[in-house]
């Protein structure tokens, strides 16, 4: 099973099957928003000219168009309705994307676009029936879940062209599992992970042959996906269906219903689609054969082609990222999806460049303490010295002790080290692991591997030279700051004297009970010149300072210890800070968020002179005008606050509050928020008060990983 030839994932690794179109991509992103209408359609549409003919020529068909004069695209998209355009688009670039299969030319699929199409029809409407928000999610689902058969068939034609028209049952994928070691299942799941959709499609792919028992608490795509296959390929197992029934809340007459309905639901779409279904149910088997084999000159042309221009994407994506971390873990990410890696870390140069060091990205925290000497040898400093690709496997004599250590580390049995060269200079190493059987085919792709490597170094040696810059304009604003205090002094002195020199005047005028009218003006004057000085500095603001990305369970720890530091609070009043298992990753400065938190818990403290309990939770992401935030609250359950205090809350009047701070910590909490792009607002009844703040995540944070820290709780 090890064997390059005998393997079927690396010939499904080098078969290269179709991608998902773009439209549909498109599609499915909108969907999953919730905000497609028909401006979004067609606009949708308008992009591709296929799609643009198909919709236009089913709307100028008879079957929607009684006029002889034809009409154009916004009539057509009208005249279909919303429904239909989801369906076409759909059920066009899946239809498409099948056809472009190797051997699907050669393979008669009406059999098997009828039975793709009849699930998707079932699973649409059972996903109705259930109220499952994403119908079309569901009718894409029952379209892809047997999209397997077509990835063994383009793989391994030989040894499963039999397979391909038999019954598809469980005894199916047994057979697959002991002549392929795959199943159809794993197969189709395999495809759809690698086009990359935020959604459980590839799930319900990978478990409709489940058995009922084990989906009982299962997504509800997956379970309707099940019952979909069962209606559509074992009608007449009762057993079976009965239980996936049970599964959604289906009663058998509603099935039959769905069946009948469906068969002519199907013949319509074939109809639009311009699929001919004739027969379908009668398809001979194919020929033993095999067609002739591709030109291997105009595909070895192809696959450059295609690496030039993913190579070139990849450089564009490289170049959107902010900062070193957001792109290495980008680069990490595509080396994985580009070259099918198991896992991977990033080796770069110490700044004497003597070794290379571990950079921690992710949950890679182990790797920062790892260390390889360039001058020790060994395949991986070799590489970087040598800036030339390399792969070494685990069986190698004389391996290093810190090579010993990389592959148990990534648990992998090789290792392909690609050097990161930006011009004459070697940045580090990006080490890959591998599994045996994908040695000879990511060999065959070292042009590609270089190419990546190239645009990646680029991309790092542009981190890292503004990186230089940015410490320049910081230590340029501290200069700033510095000087701008020194002048501060200088000149707060002169108004201070003269303050100082009339209160001893006041003092004797007033001992003689003499005016001081003239004395009080020149006194407010000169205390007004020292407000507005100090306020000279406070307004100096840094310039071009670049975004970070801050954790919110993190600052929340801070500033909990902060408190208890200071004993500020009483032993009534009760802190608890839960992070859950949300994502925790906000764009924006650490201290500025931290400045928020101890004003709002400052205030919240304030508010509970008898104790209380004071929680700040992160509620998640919110999606707020097509812009993704996370959204942190801070609460207590004191007496709350008034209609008129509340109306005038984030504005910067003197409140009621004793004390020094005069109610001004809430405007400064608004500005601060407003600093960091975000929103803030508050409620508050007498039952408490709560204050919740909506801070962008920013690109580079959409995709981290949940926060894992436990709940903190302070008394």
């Amino acid at each position: 099973m090890h064997q390059t030839d005998q393997d079927i994932r690396n010939r499904l690794l080098i078969a290269r099957l179709p991608a998902m179109p773009q439209i549909l991509i498109k599609l499915i992103e909108h969907l999953q928003a919730d905000d497609l209408g028909m401006p979004e359609l067609a606009a949708l549409v308008s992009k591709d000219a296929g799609m643009t003919a198909k919709i236009l020529g089913v709307a100028n068909s008879s079957a929607y168009h009684r006029n002889t004069r034809t009409i154009g695209l916004e009539q057509s998209l009208v005249t279909l309705g919303t429904d239909m355009i989801k369906t076409l688009v759909i059920s066009e670039s899946v239809f498409q994307t099948f056809n472009s299969f190797p051997h699907s030319g050669s393979t008669d699929l009406r059999a098997f676009w009828k039975s793709s199409l009849t699930a998707a029809v079932i699973a649409r409407e059972l996903a109705r029936k259930i109220e499952y928000a994403h119908v079309e999610e569901a009718y894409l689902a029952g379209l892809l879940h047997n999209v397997g058969r077509l990835a063994l068939l383009a793989t391994a034609p030989k040894e499963y062209a039999y397979n391909f028209t038999a019954r598809d049952d469980e005894n199916l994928c047994a057979v697959e599992q002991r002549t392929l070691q795959i199943t159809h299942s794993e197969a189709g799941a395999w495809l759809i992970e690698r086009w990359q959709l935020d959604s459980f499609l590839a799930d319900s792919v990978l478990y409709h042959h489940e058995p009922a028992s084990r989906l009982e608490t299962a997504h509800p795509l997956i379970r309707v996906v099940r019952l979909a296959h069962l209606l559509t390929h074992h009608a007449d197992e009762e057993g079976q269906i009965d239980d996936a029934l049970a599964l959604c809340g289906i009663d058998r007459d509603t099935a039959d219903q769905l069946i009948a309905s469906a068969a002519k639901q199907v013949d319509k779409a074939a109809s639009h689609l311009g699929i001919d279904l004739a027969g379908a149910d009668d398809i001979p088997q194919p020929p033993a054969f095999a067609p002739p084999p591709p030109d291997p000159v105009q595909q070895r042309l192809s696959e450059e082609v295609r690496n030039l221009v993913m190579v070139s994407e990849v450089g564009q994506a490289f170049a959107r990222q902010q900062g070193e971390t957001g792109l290495l873990e980008a680069v990490l990410r595509s080396a994985r999806i580009l070259f099918d890696l198991e896992n991977a870390v990033v080796l770069m140069e110490n700044p004497t460049g003597q070794a290379l060091v571990g950079i921690p990205i992710g949950d890679q925290q182990r790797i920062a303490e790892f260390a390889i000497p360039l001058s020790k040898g060994g395949t991986v400093a070799e590489a970087a010295l040598a800036r030339k690709l390399a792969f070494v496997n685990r069986g190698t004599p004389d391996l290093s002790l810190a090579e010993e250590q990389l592959f148990r580390m990534l648990g992998t049995e090789s290792l392909v080290c690609l050097p990161l060269v930006a011009g004459a200079r070697c940045l580090g190493v990006l080490i890959g692991g591998l599994a045996s059987w994908q040695v000879a085919a990511t060999q065959r792709r070292q042009s590609f591997l270089t190419a990546f490597g190239t645009q990646a170094a680029s991309a790092l040696e542009t981190a890292m030279s503004e990186r230089g810059h940015a410490r320049r304009q910081l230590a340029h604003v501290a200069e700033e700051y510095r000087e701008a205090s020194r002048r501060l002094v200088h000149e707060v002195n002169n108004p201070l004297s003269i303050i100082k020199n009339y209160l001893s005047v006041l003092d004797g005028k007033l001992t003689r009970q003499e005016p001081v009218k003239g004395e009080m003006s020149i006194l407010n004057e000169e205390i007004d010149r020292v407000g507005q000085l100090i306020s000279g500095l406070a307004d100096l603001q840094p310039t071009g300072l670049p975004k970070g990305h801050t954790d919110v369970a993190k600052v929340t720890e801070d500033v909990l210890r902060l408190f208890r530091a200071s004993n500020f609070v009483p032993s009534a009043v009760q802190i608890v800070a839960s992070m859950n298992d949300e994502p925790t990753a906000i764009e924006g400065d650490a201290d500025i968020l931290k400045q928020i938190l101890v004003n709002l818990v400052k205030n919240a403290i304030e508010a509970l002179p008898g104790g209380g309990r004071i929680e700040i939770l992160n509620r998640g992401h919110v999606n707020r005008d097509r812009k993704l935030y996370l959204e942190i609250s801070v609460a207590d359950n004191g007496p709350g606050m008034p209609q008129d205090v509340l109306a005038n809350l984030f504005s910067p009047v003197r409140s009621t509050k004793e004390g020094a701070h005069h109610g001004l910590g809430l405007s400064i909490v608004h500005s601060l928020v407003k600093k960091m792009n975000g929103l803030v607002s508050c409620r508050s009844s007498r039952a408490g008060t709560t204050f919740d703040i909506l801070l962008p995540i920013g690109s580079a944070s959409a995709g981290a990983a949940p926060n894992t820290a436990p709940s903190i709780q302070y008394k």
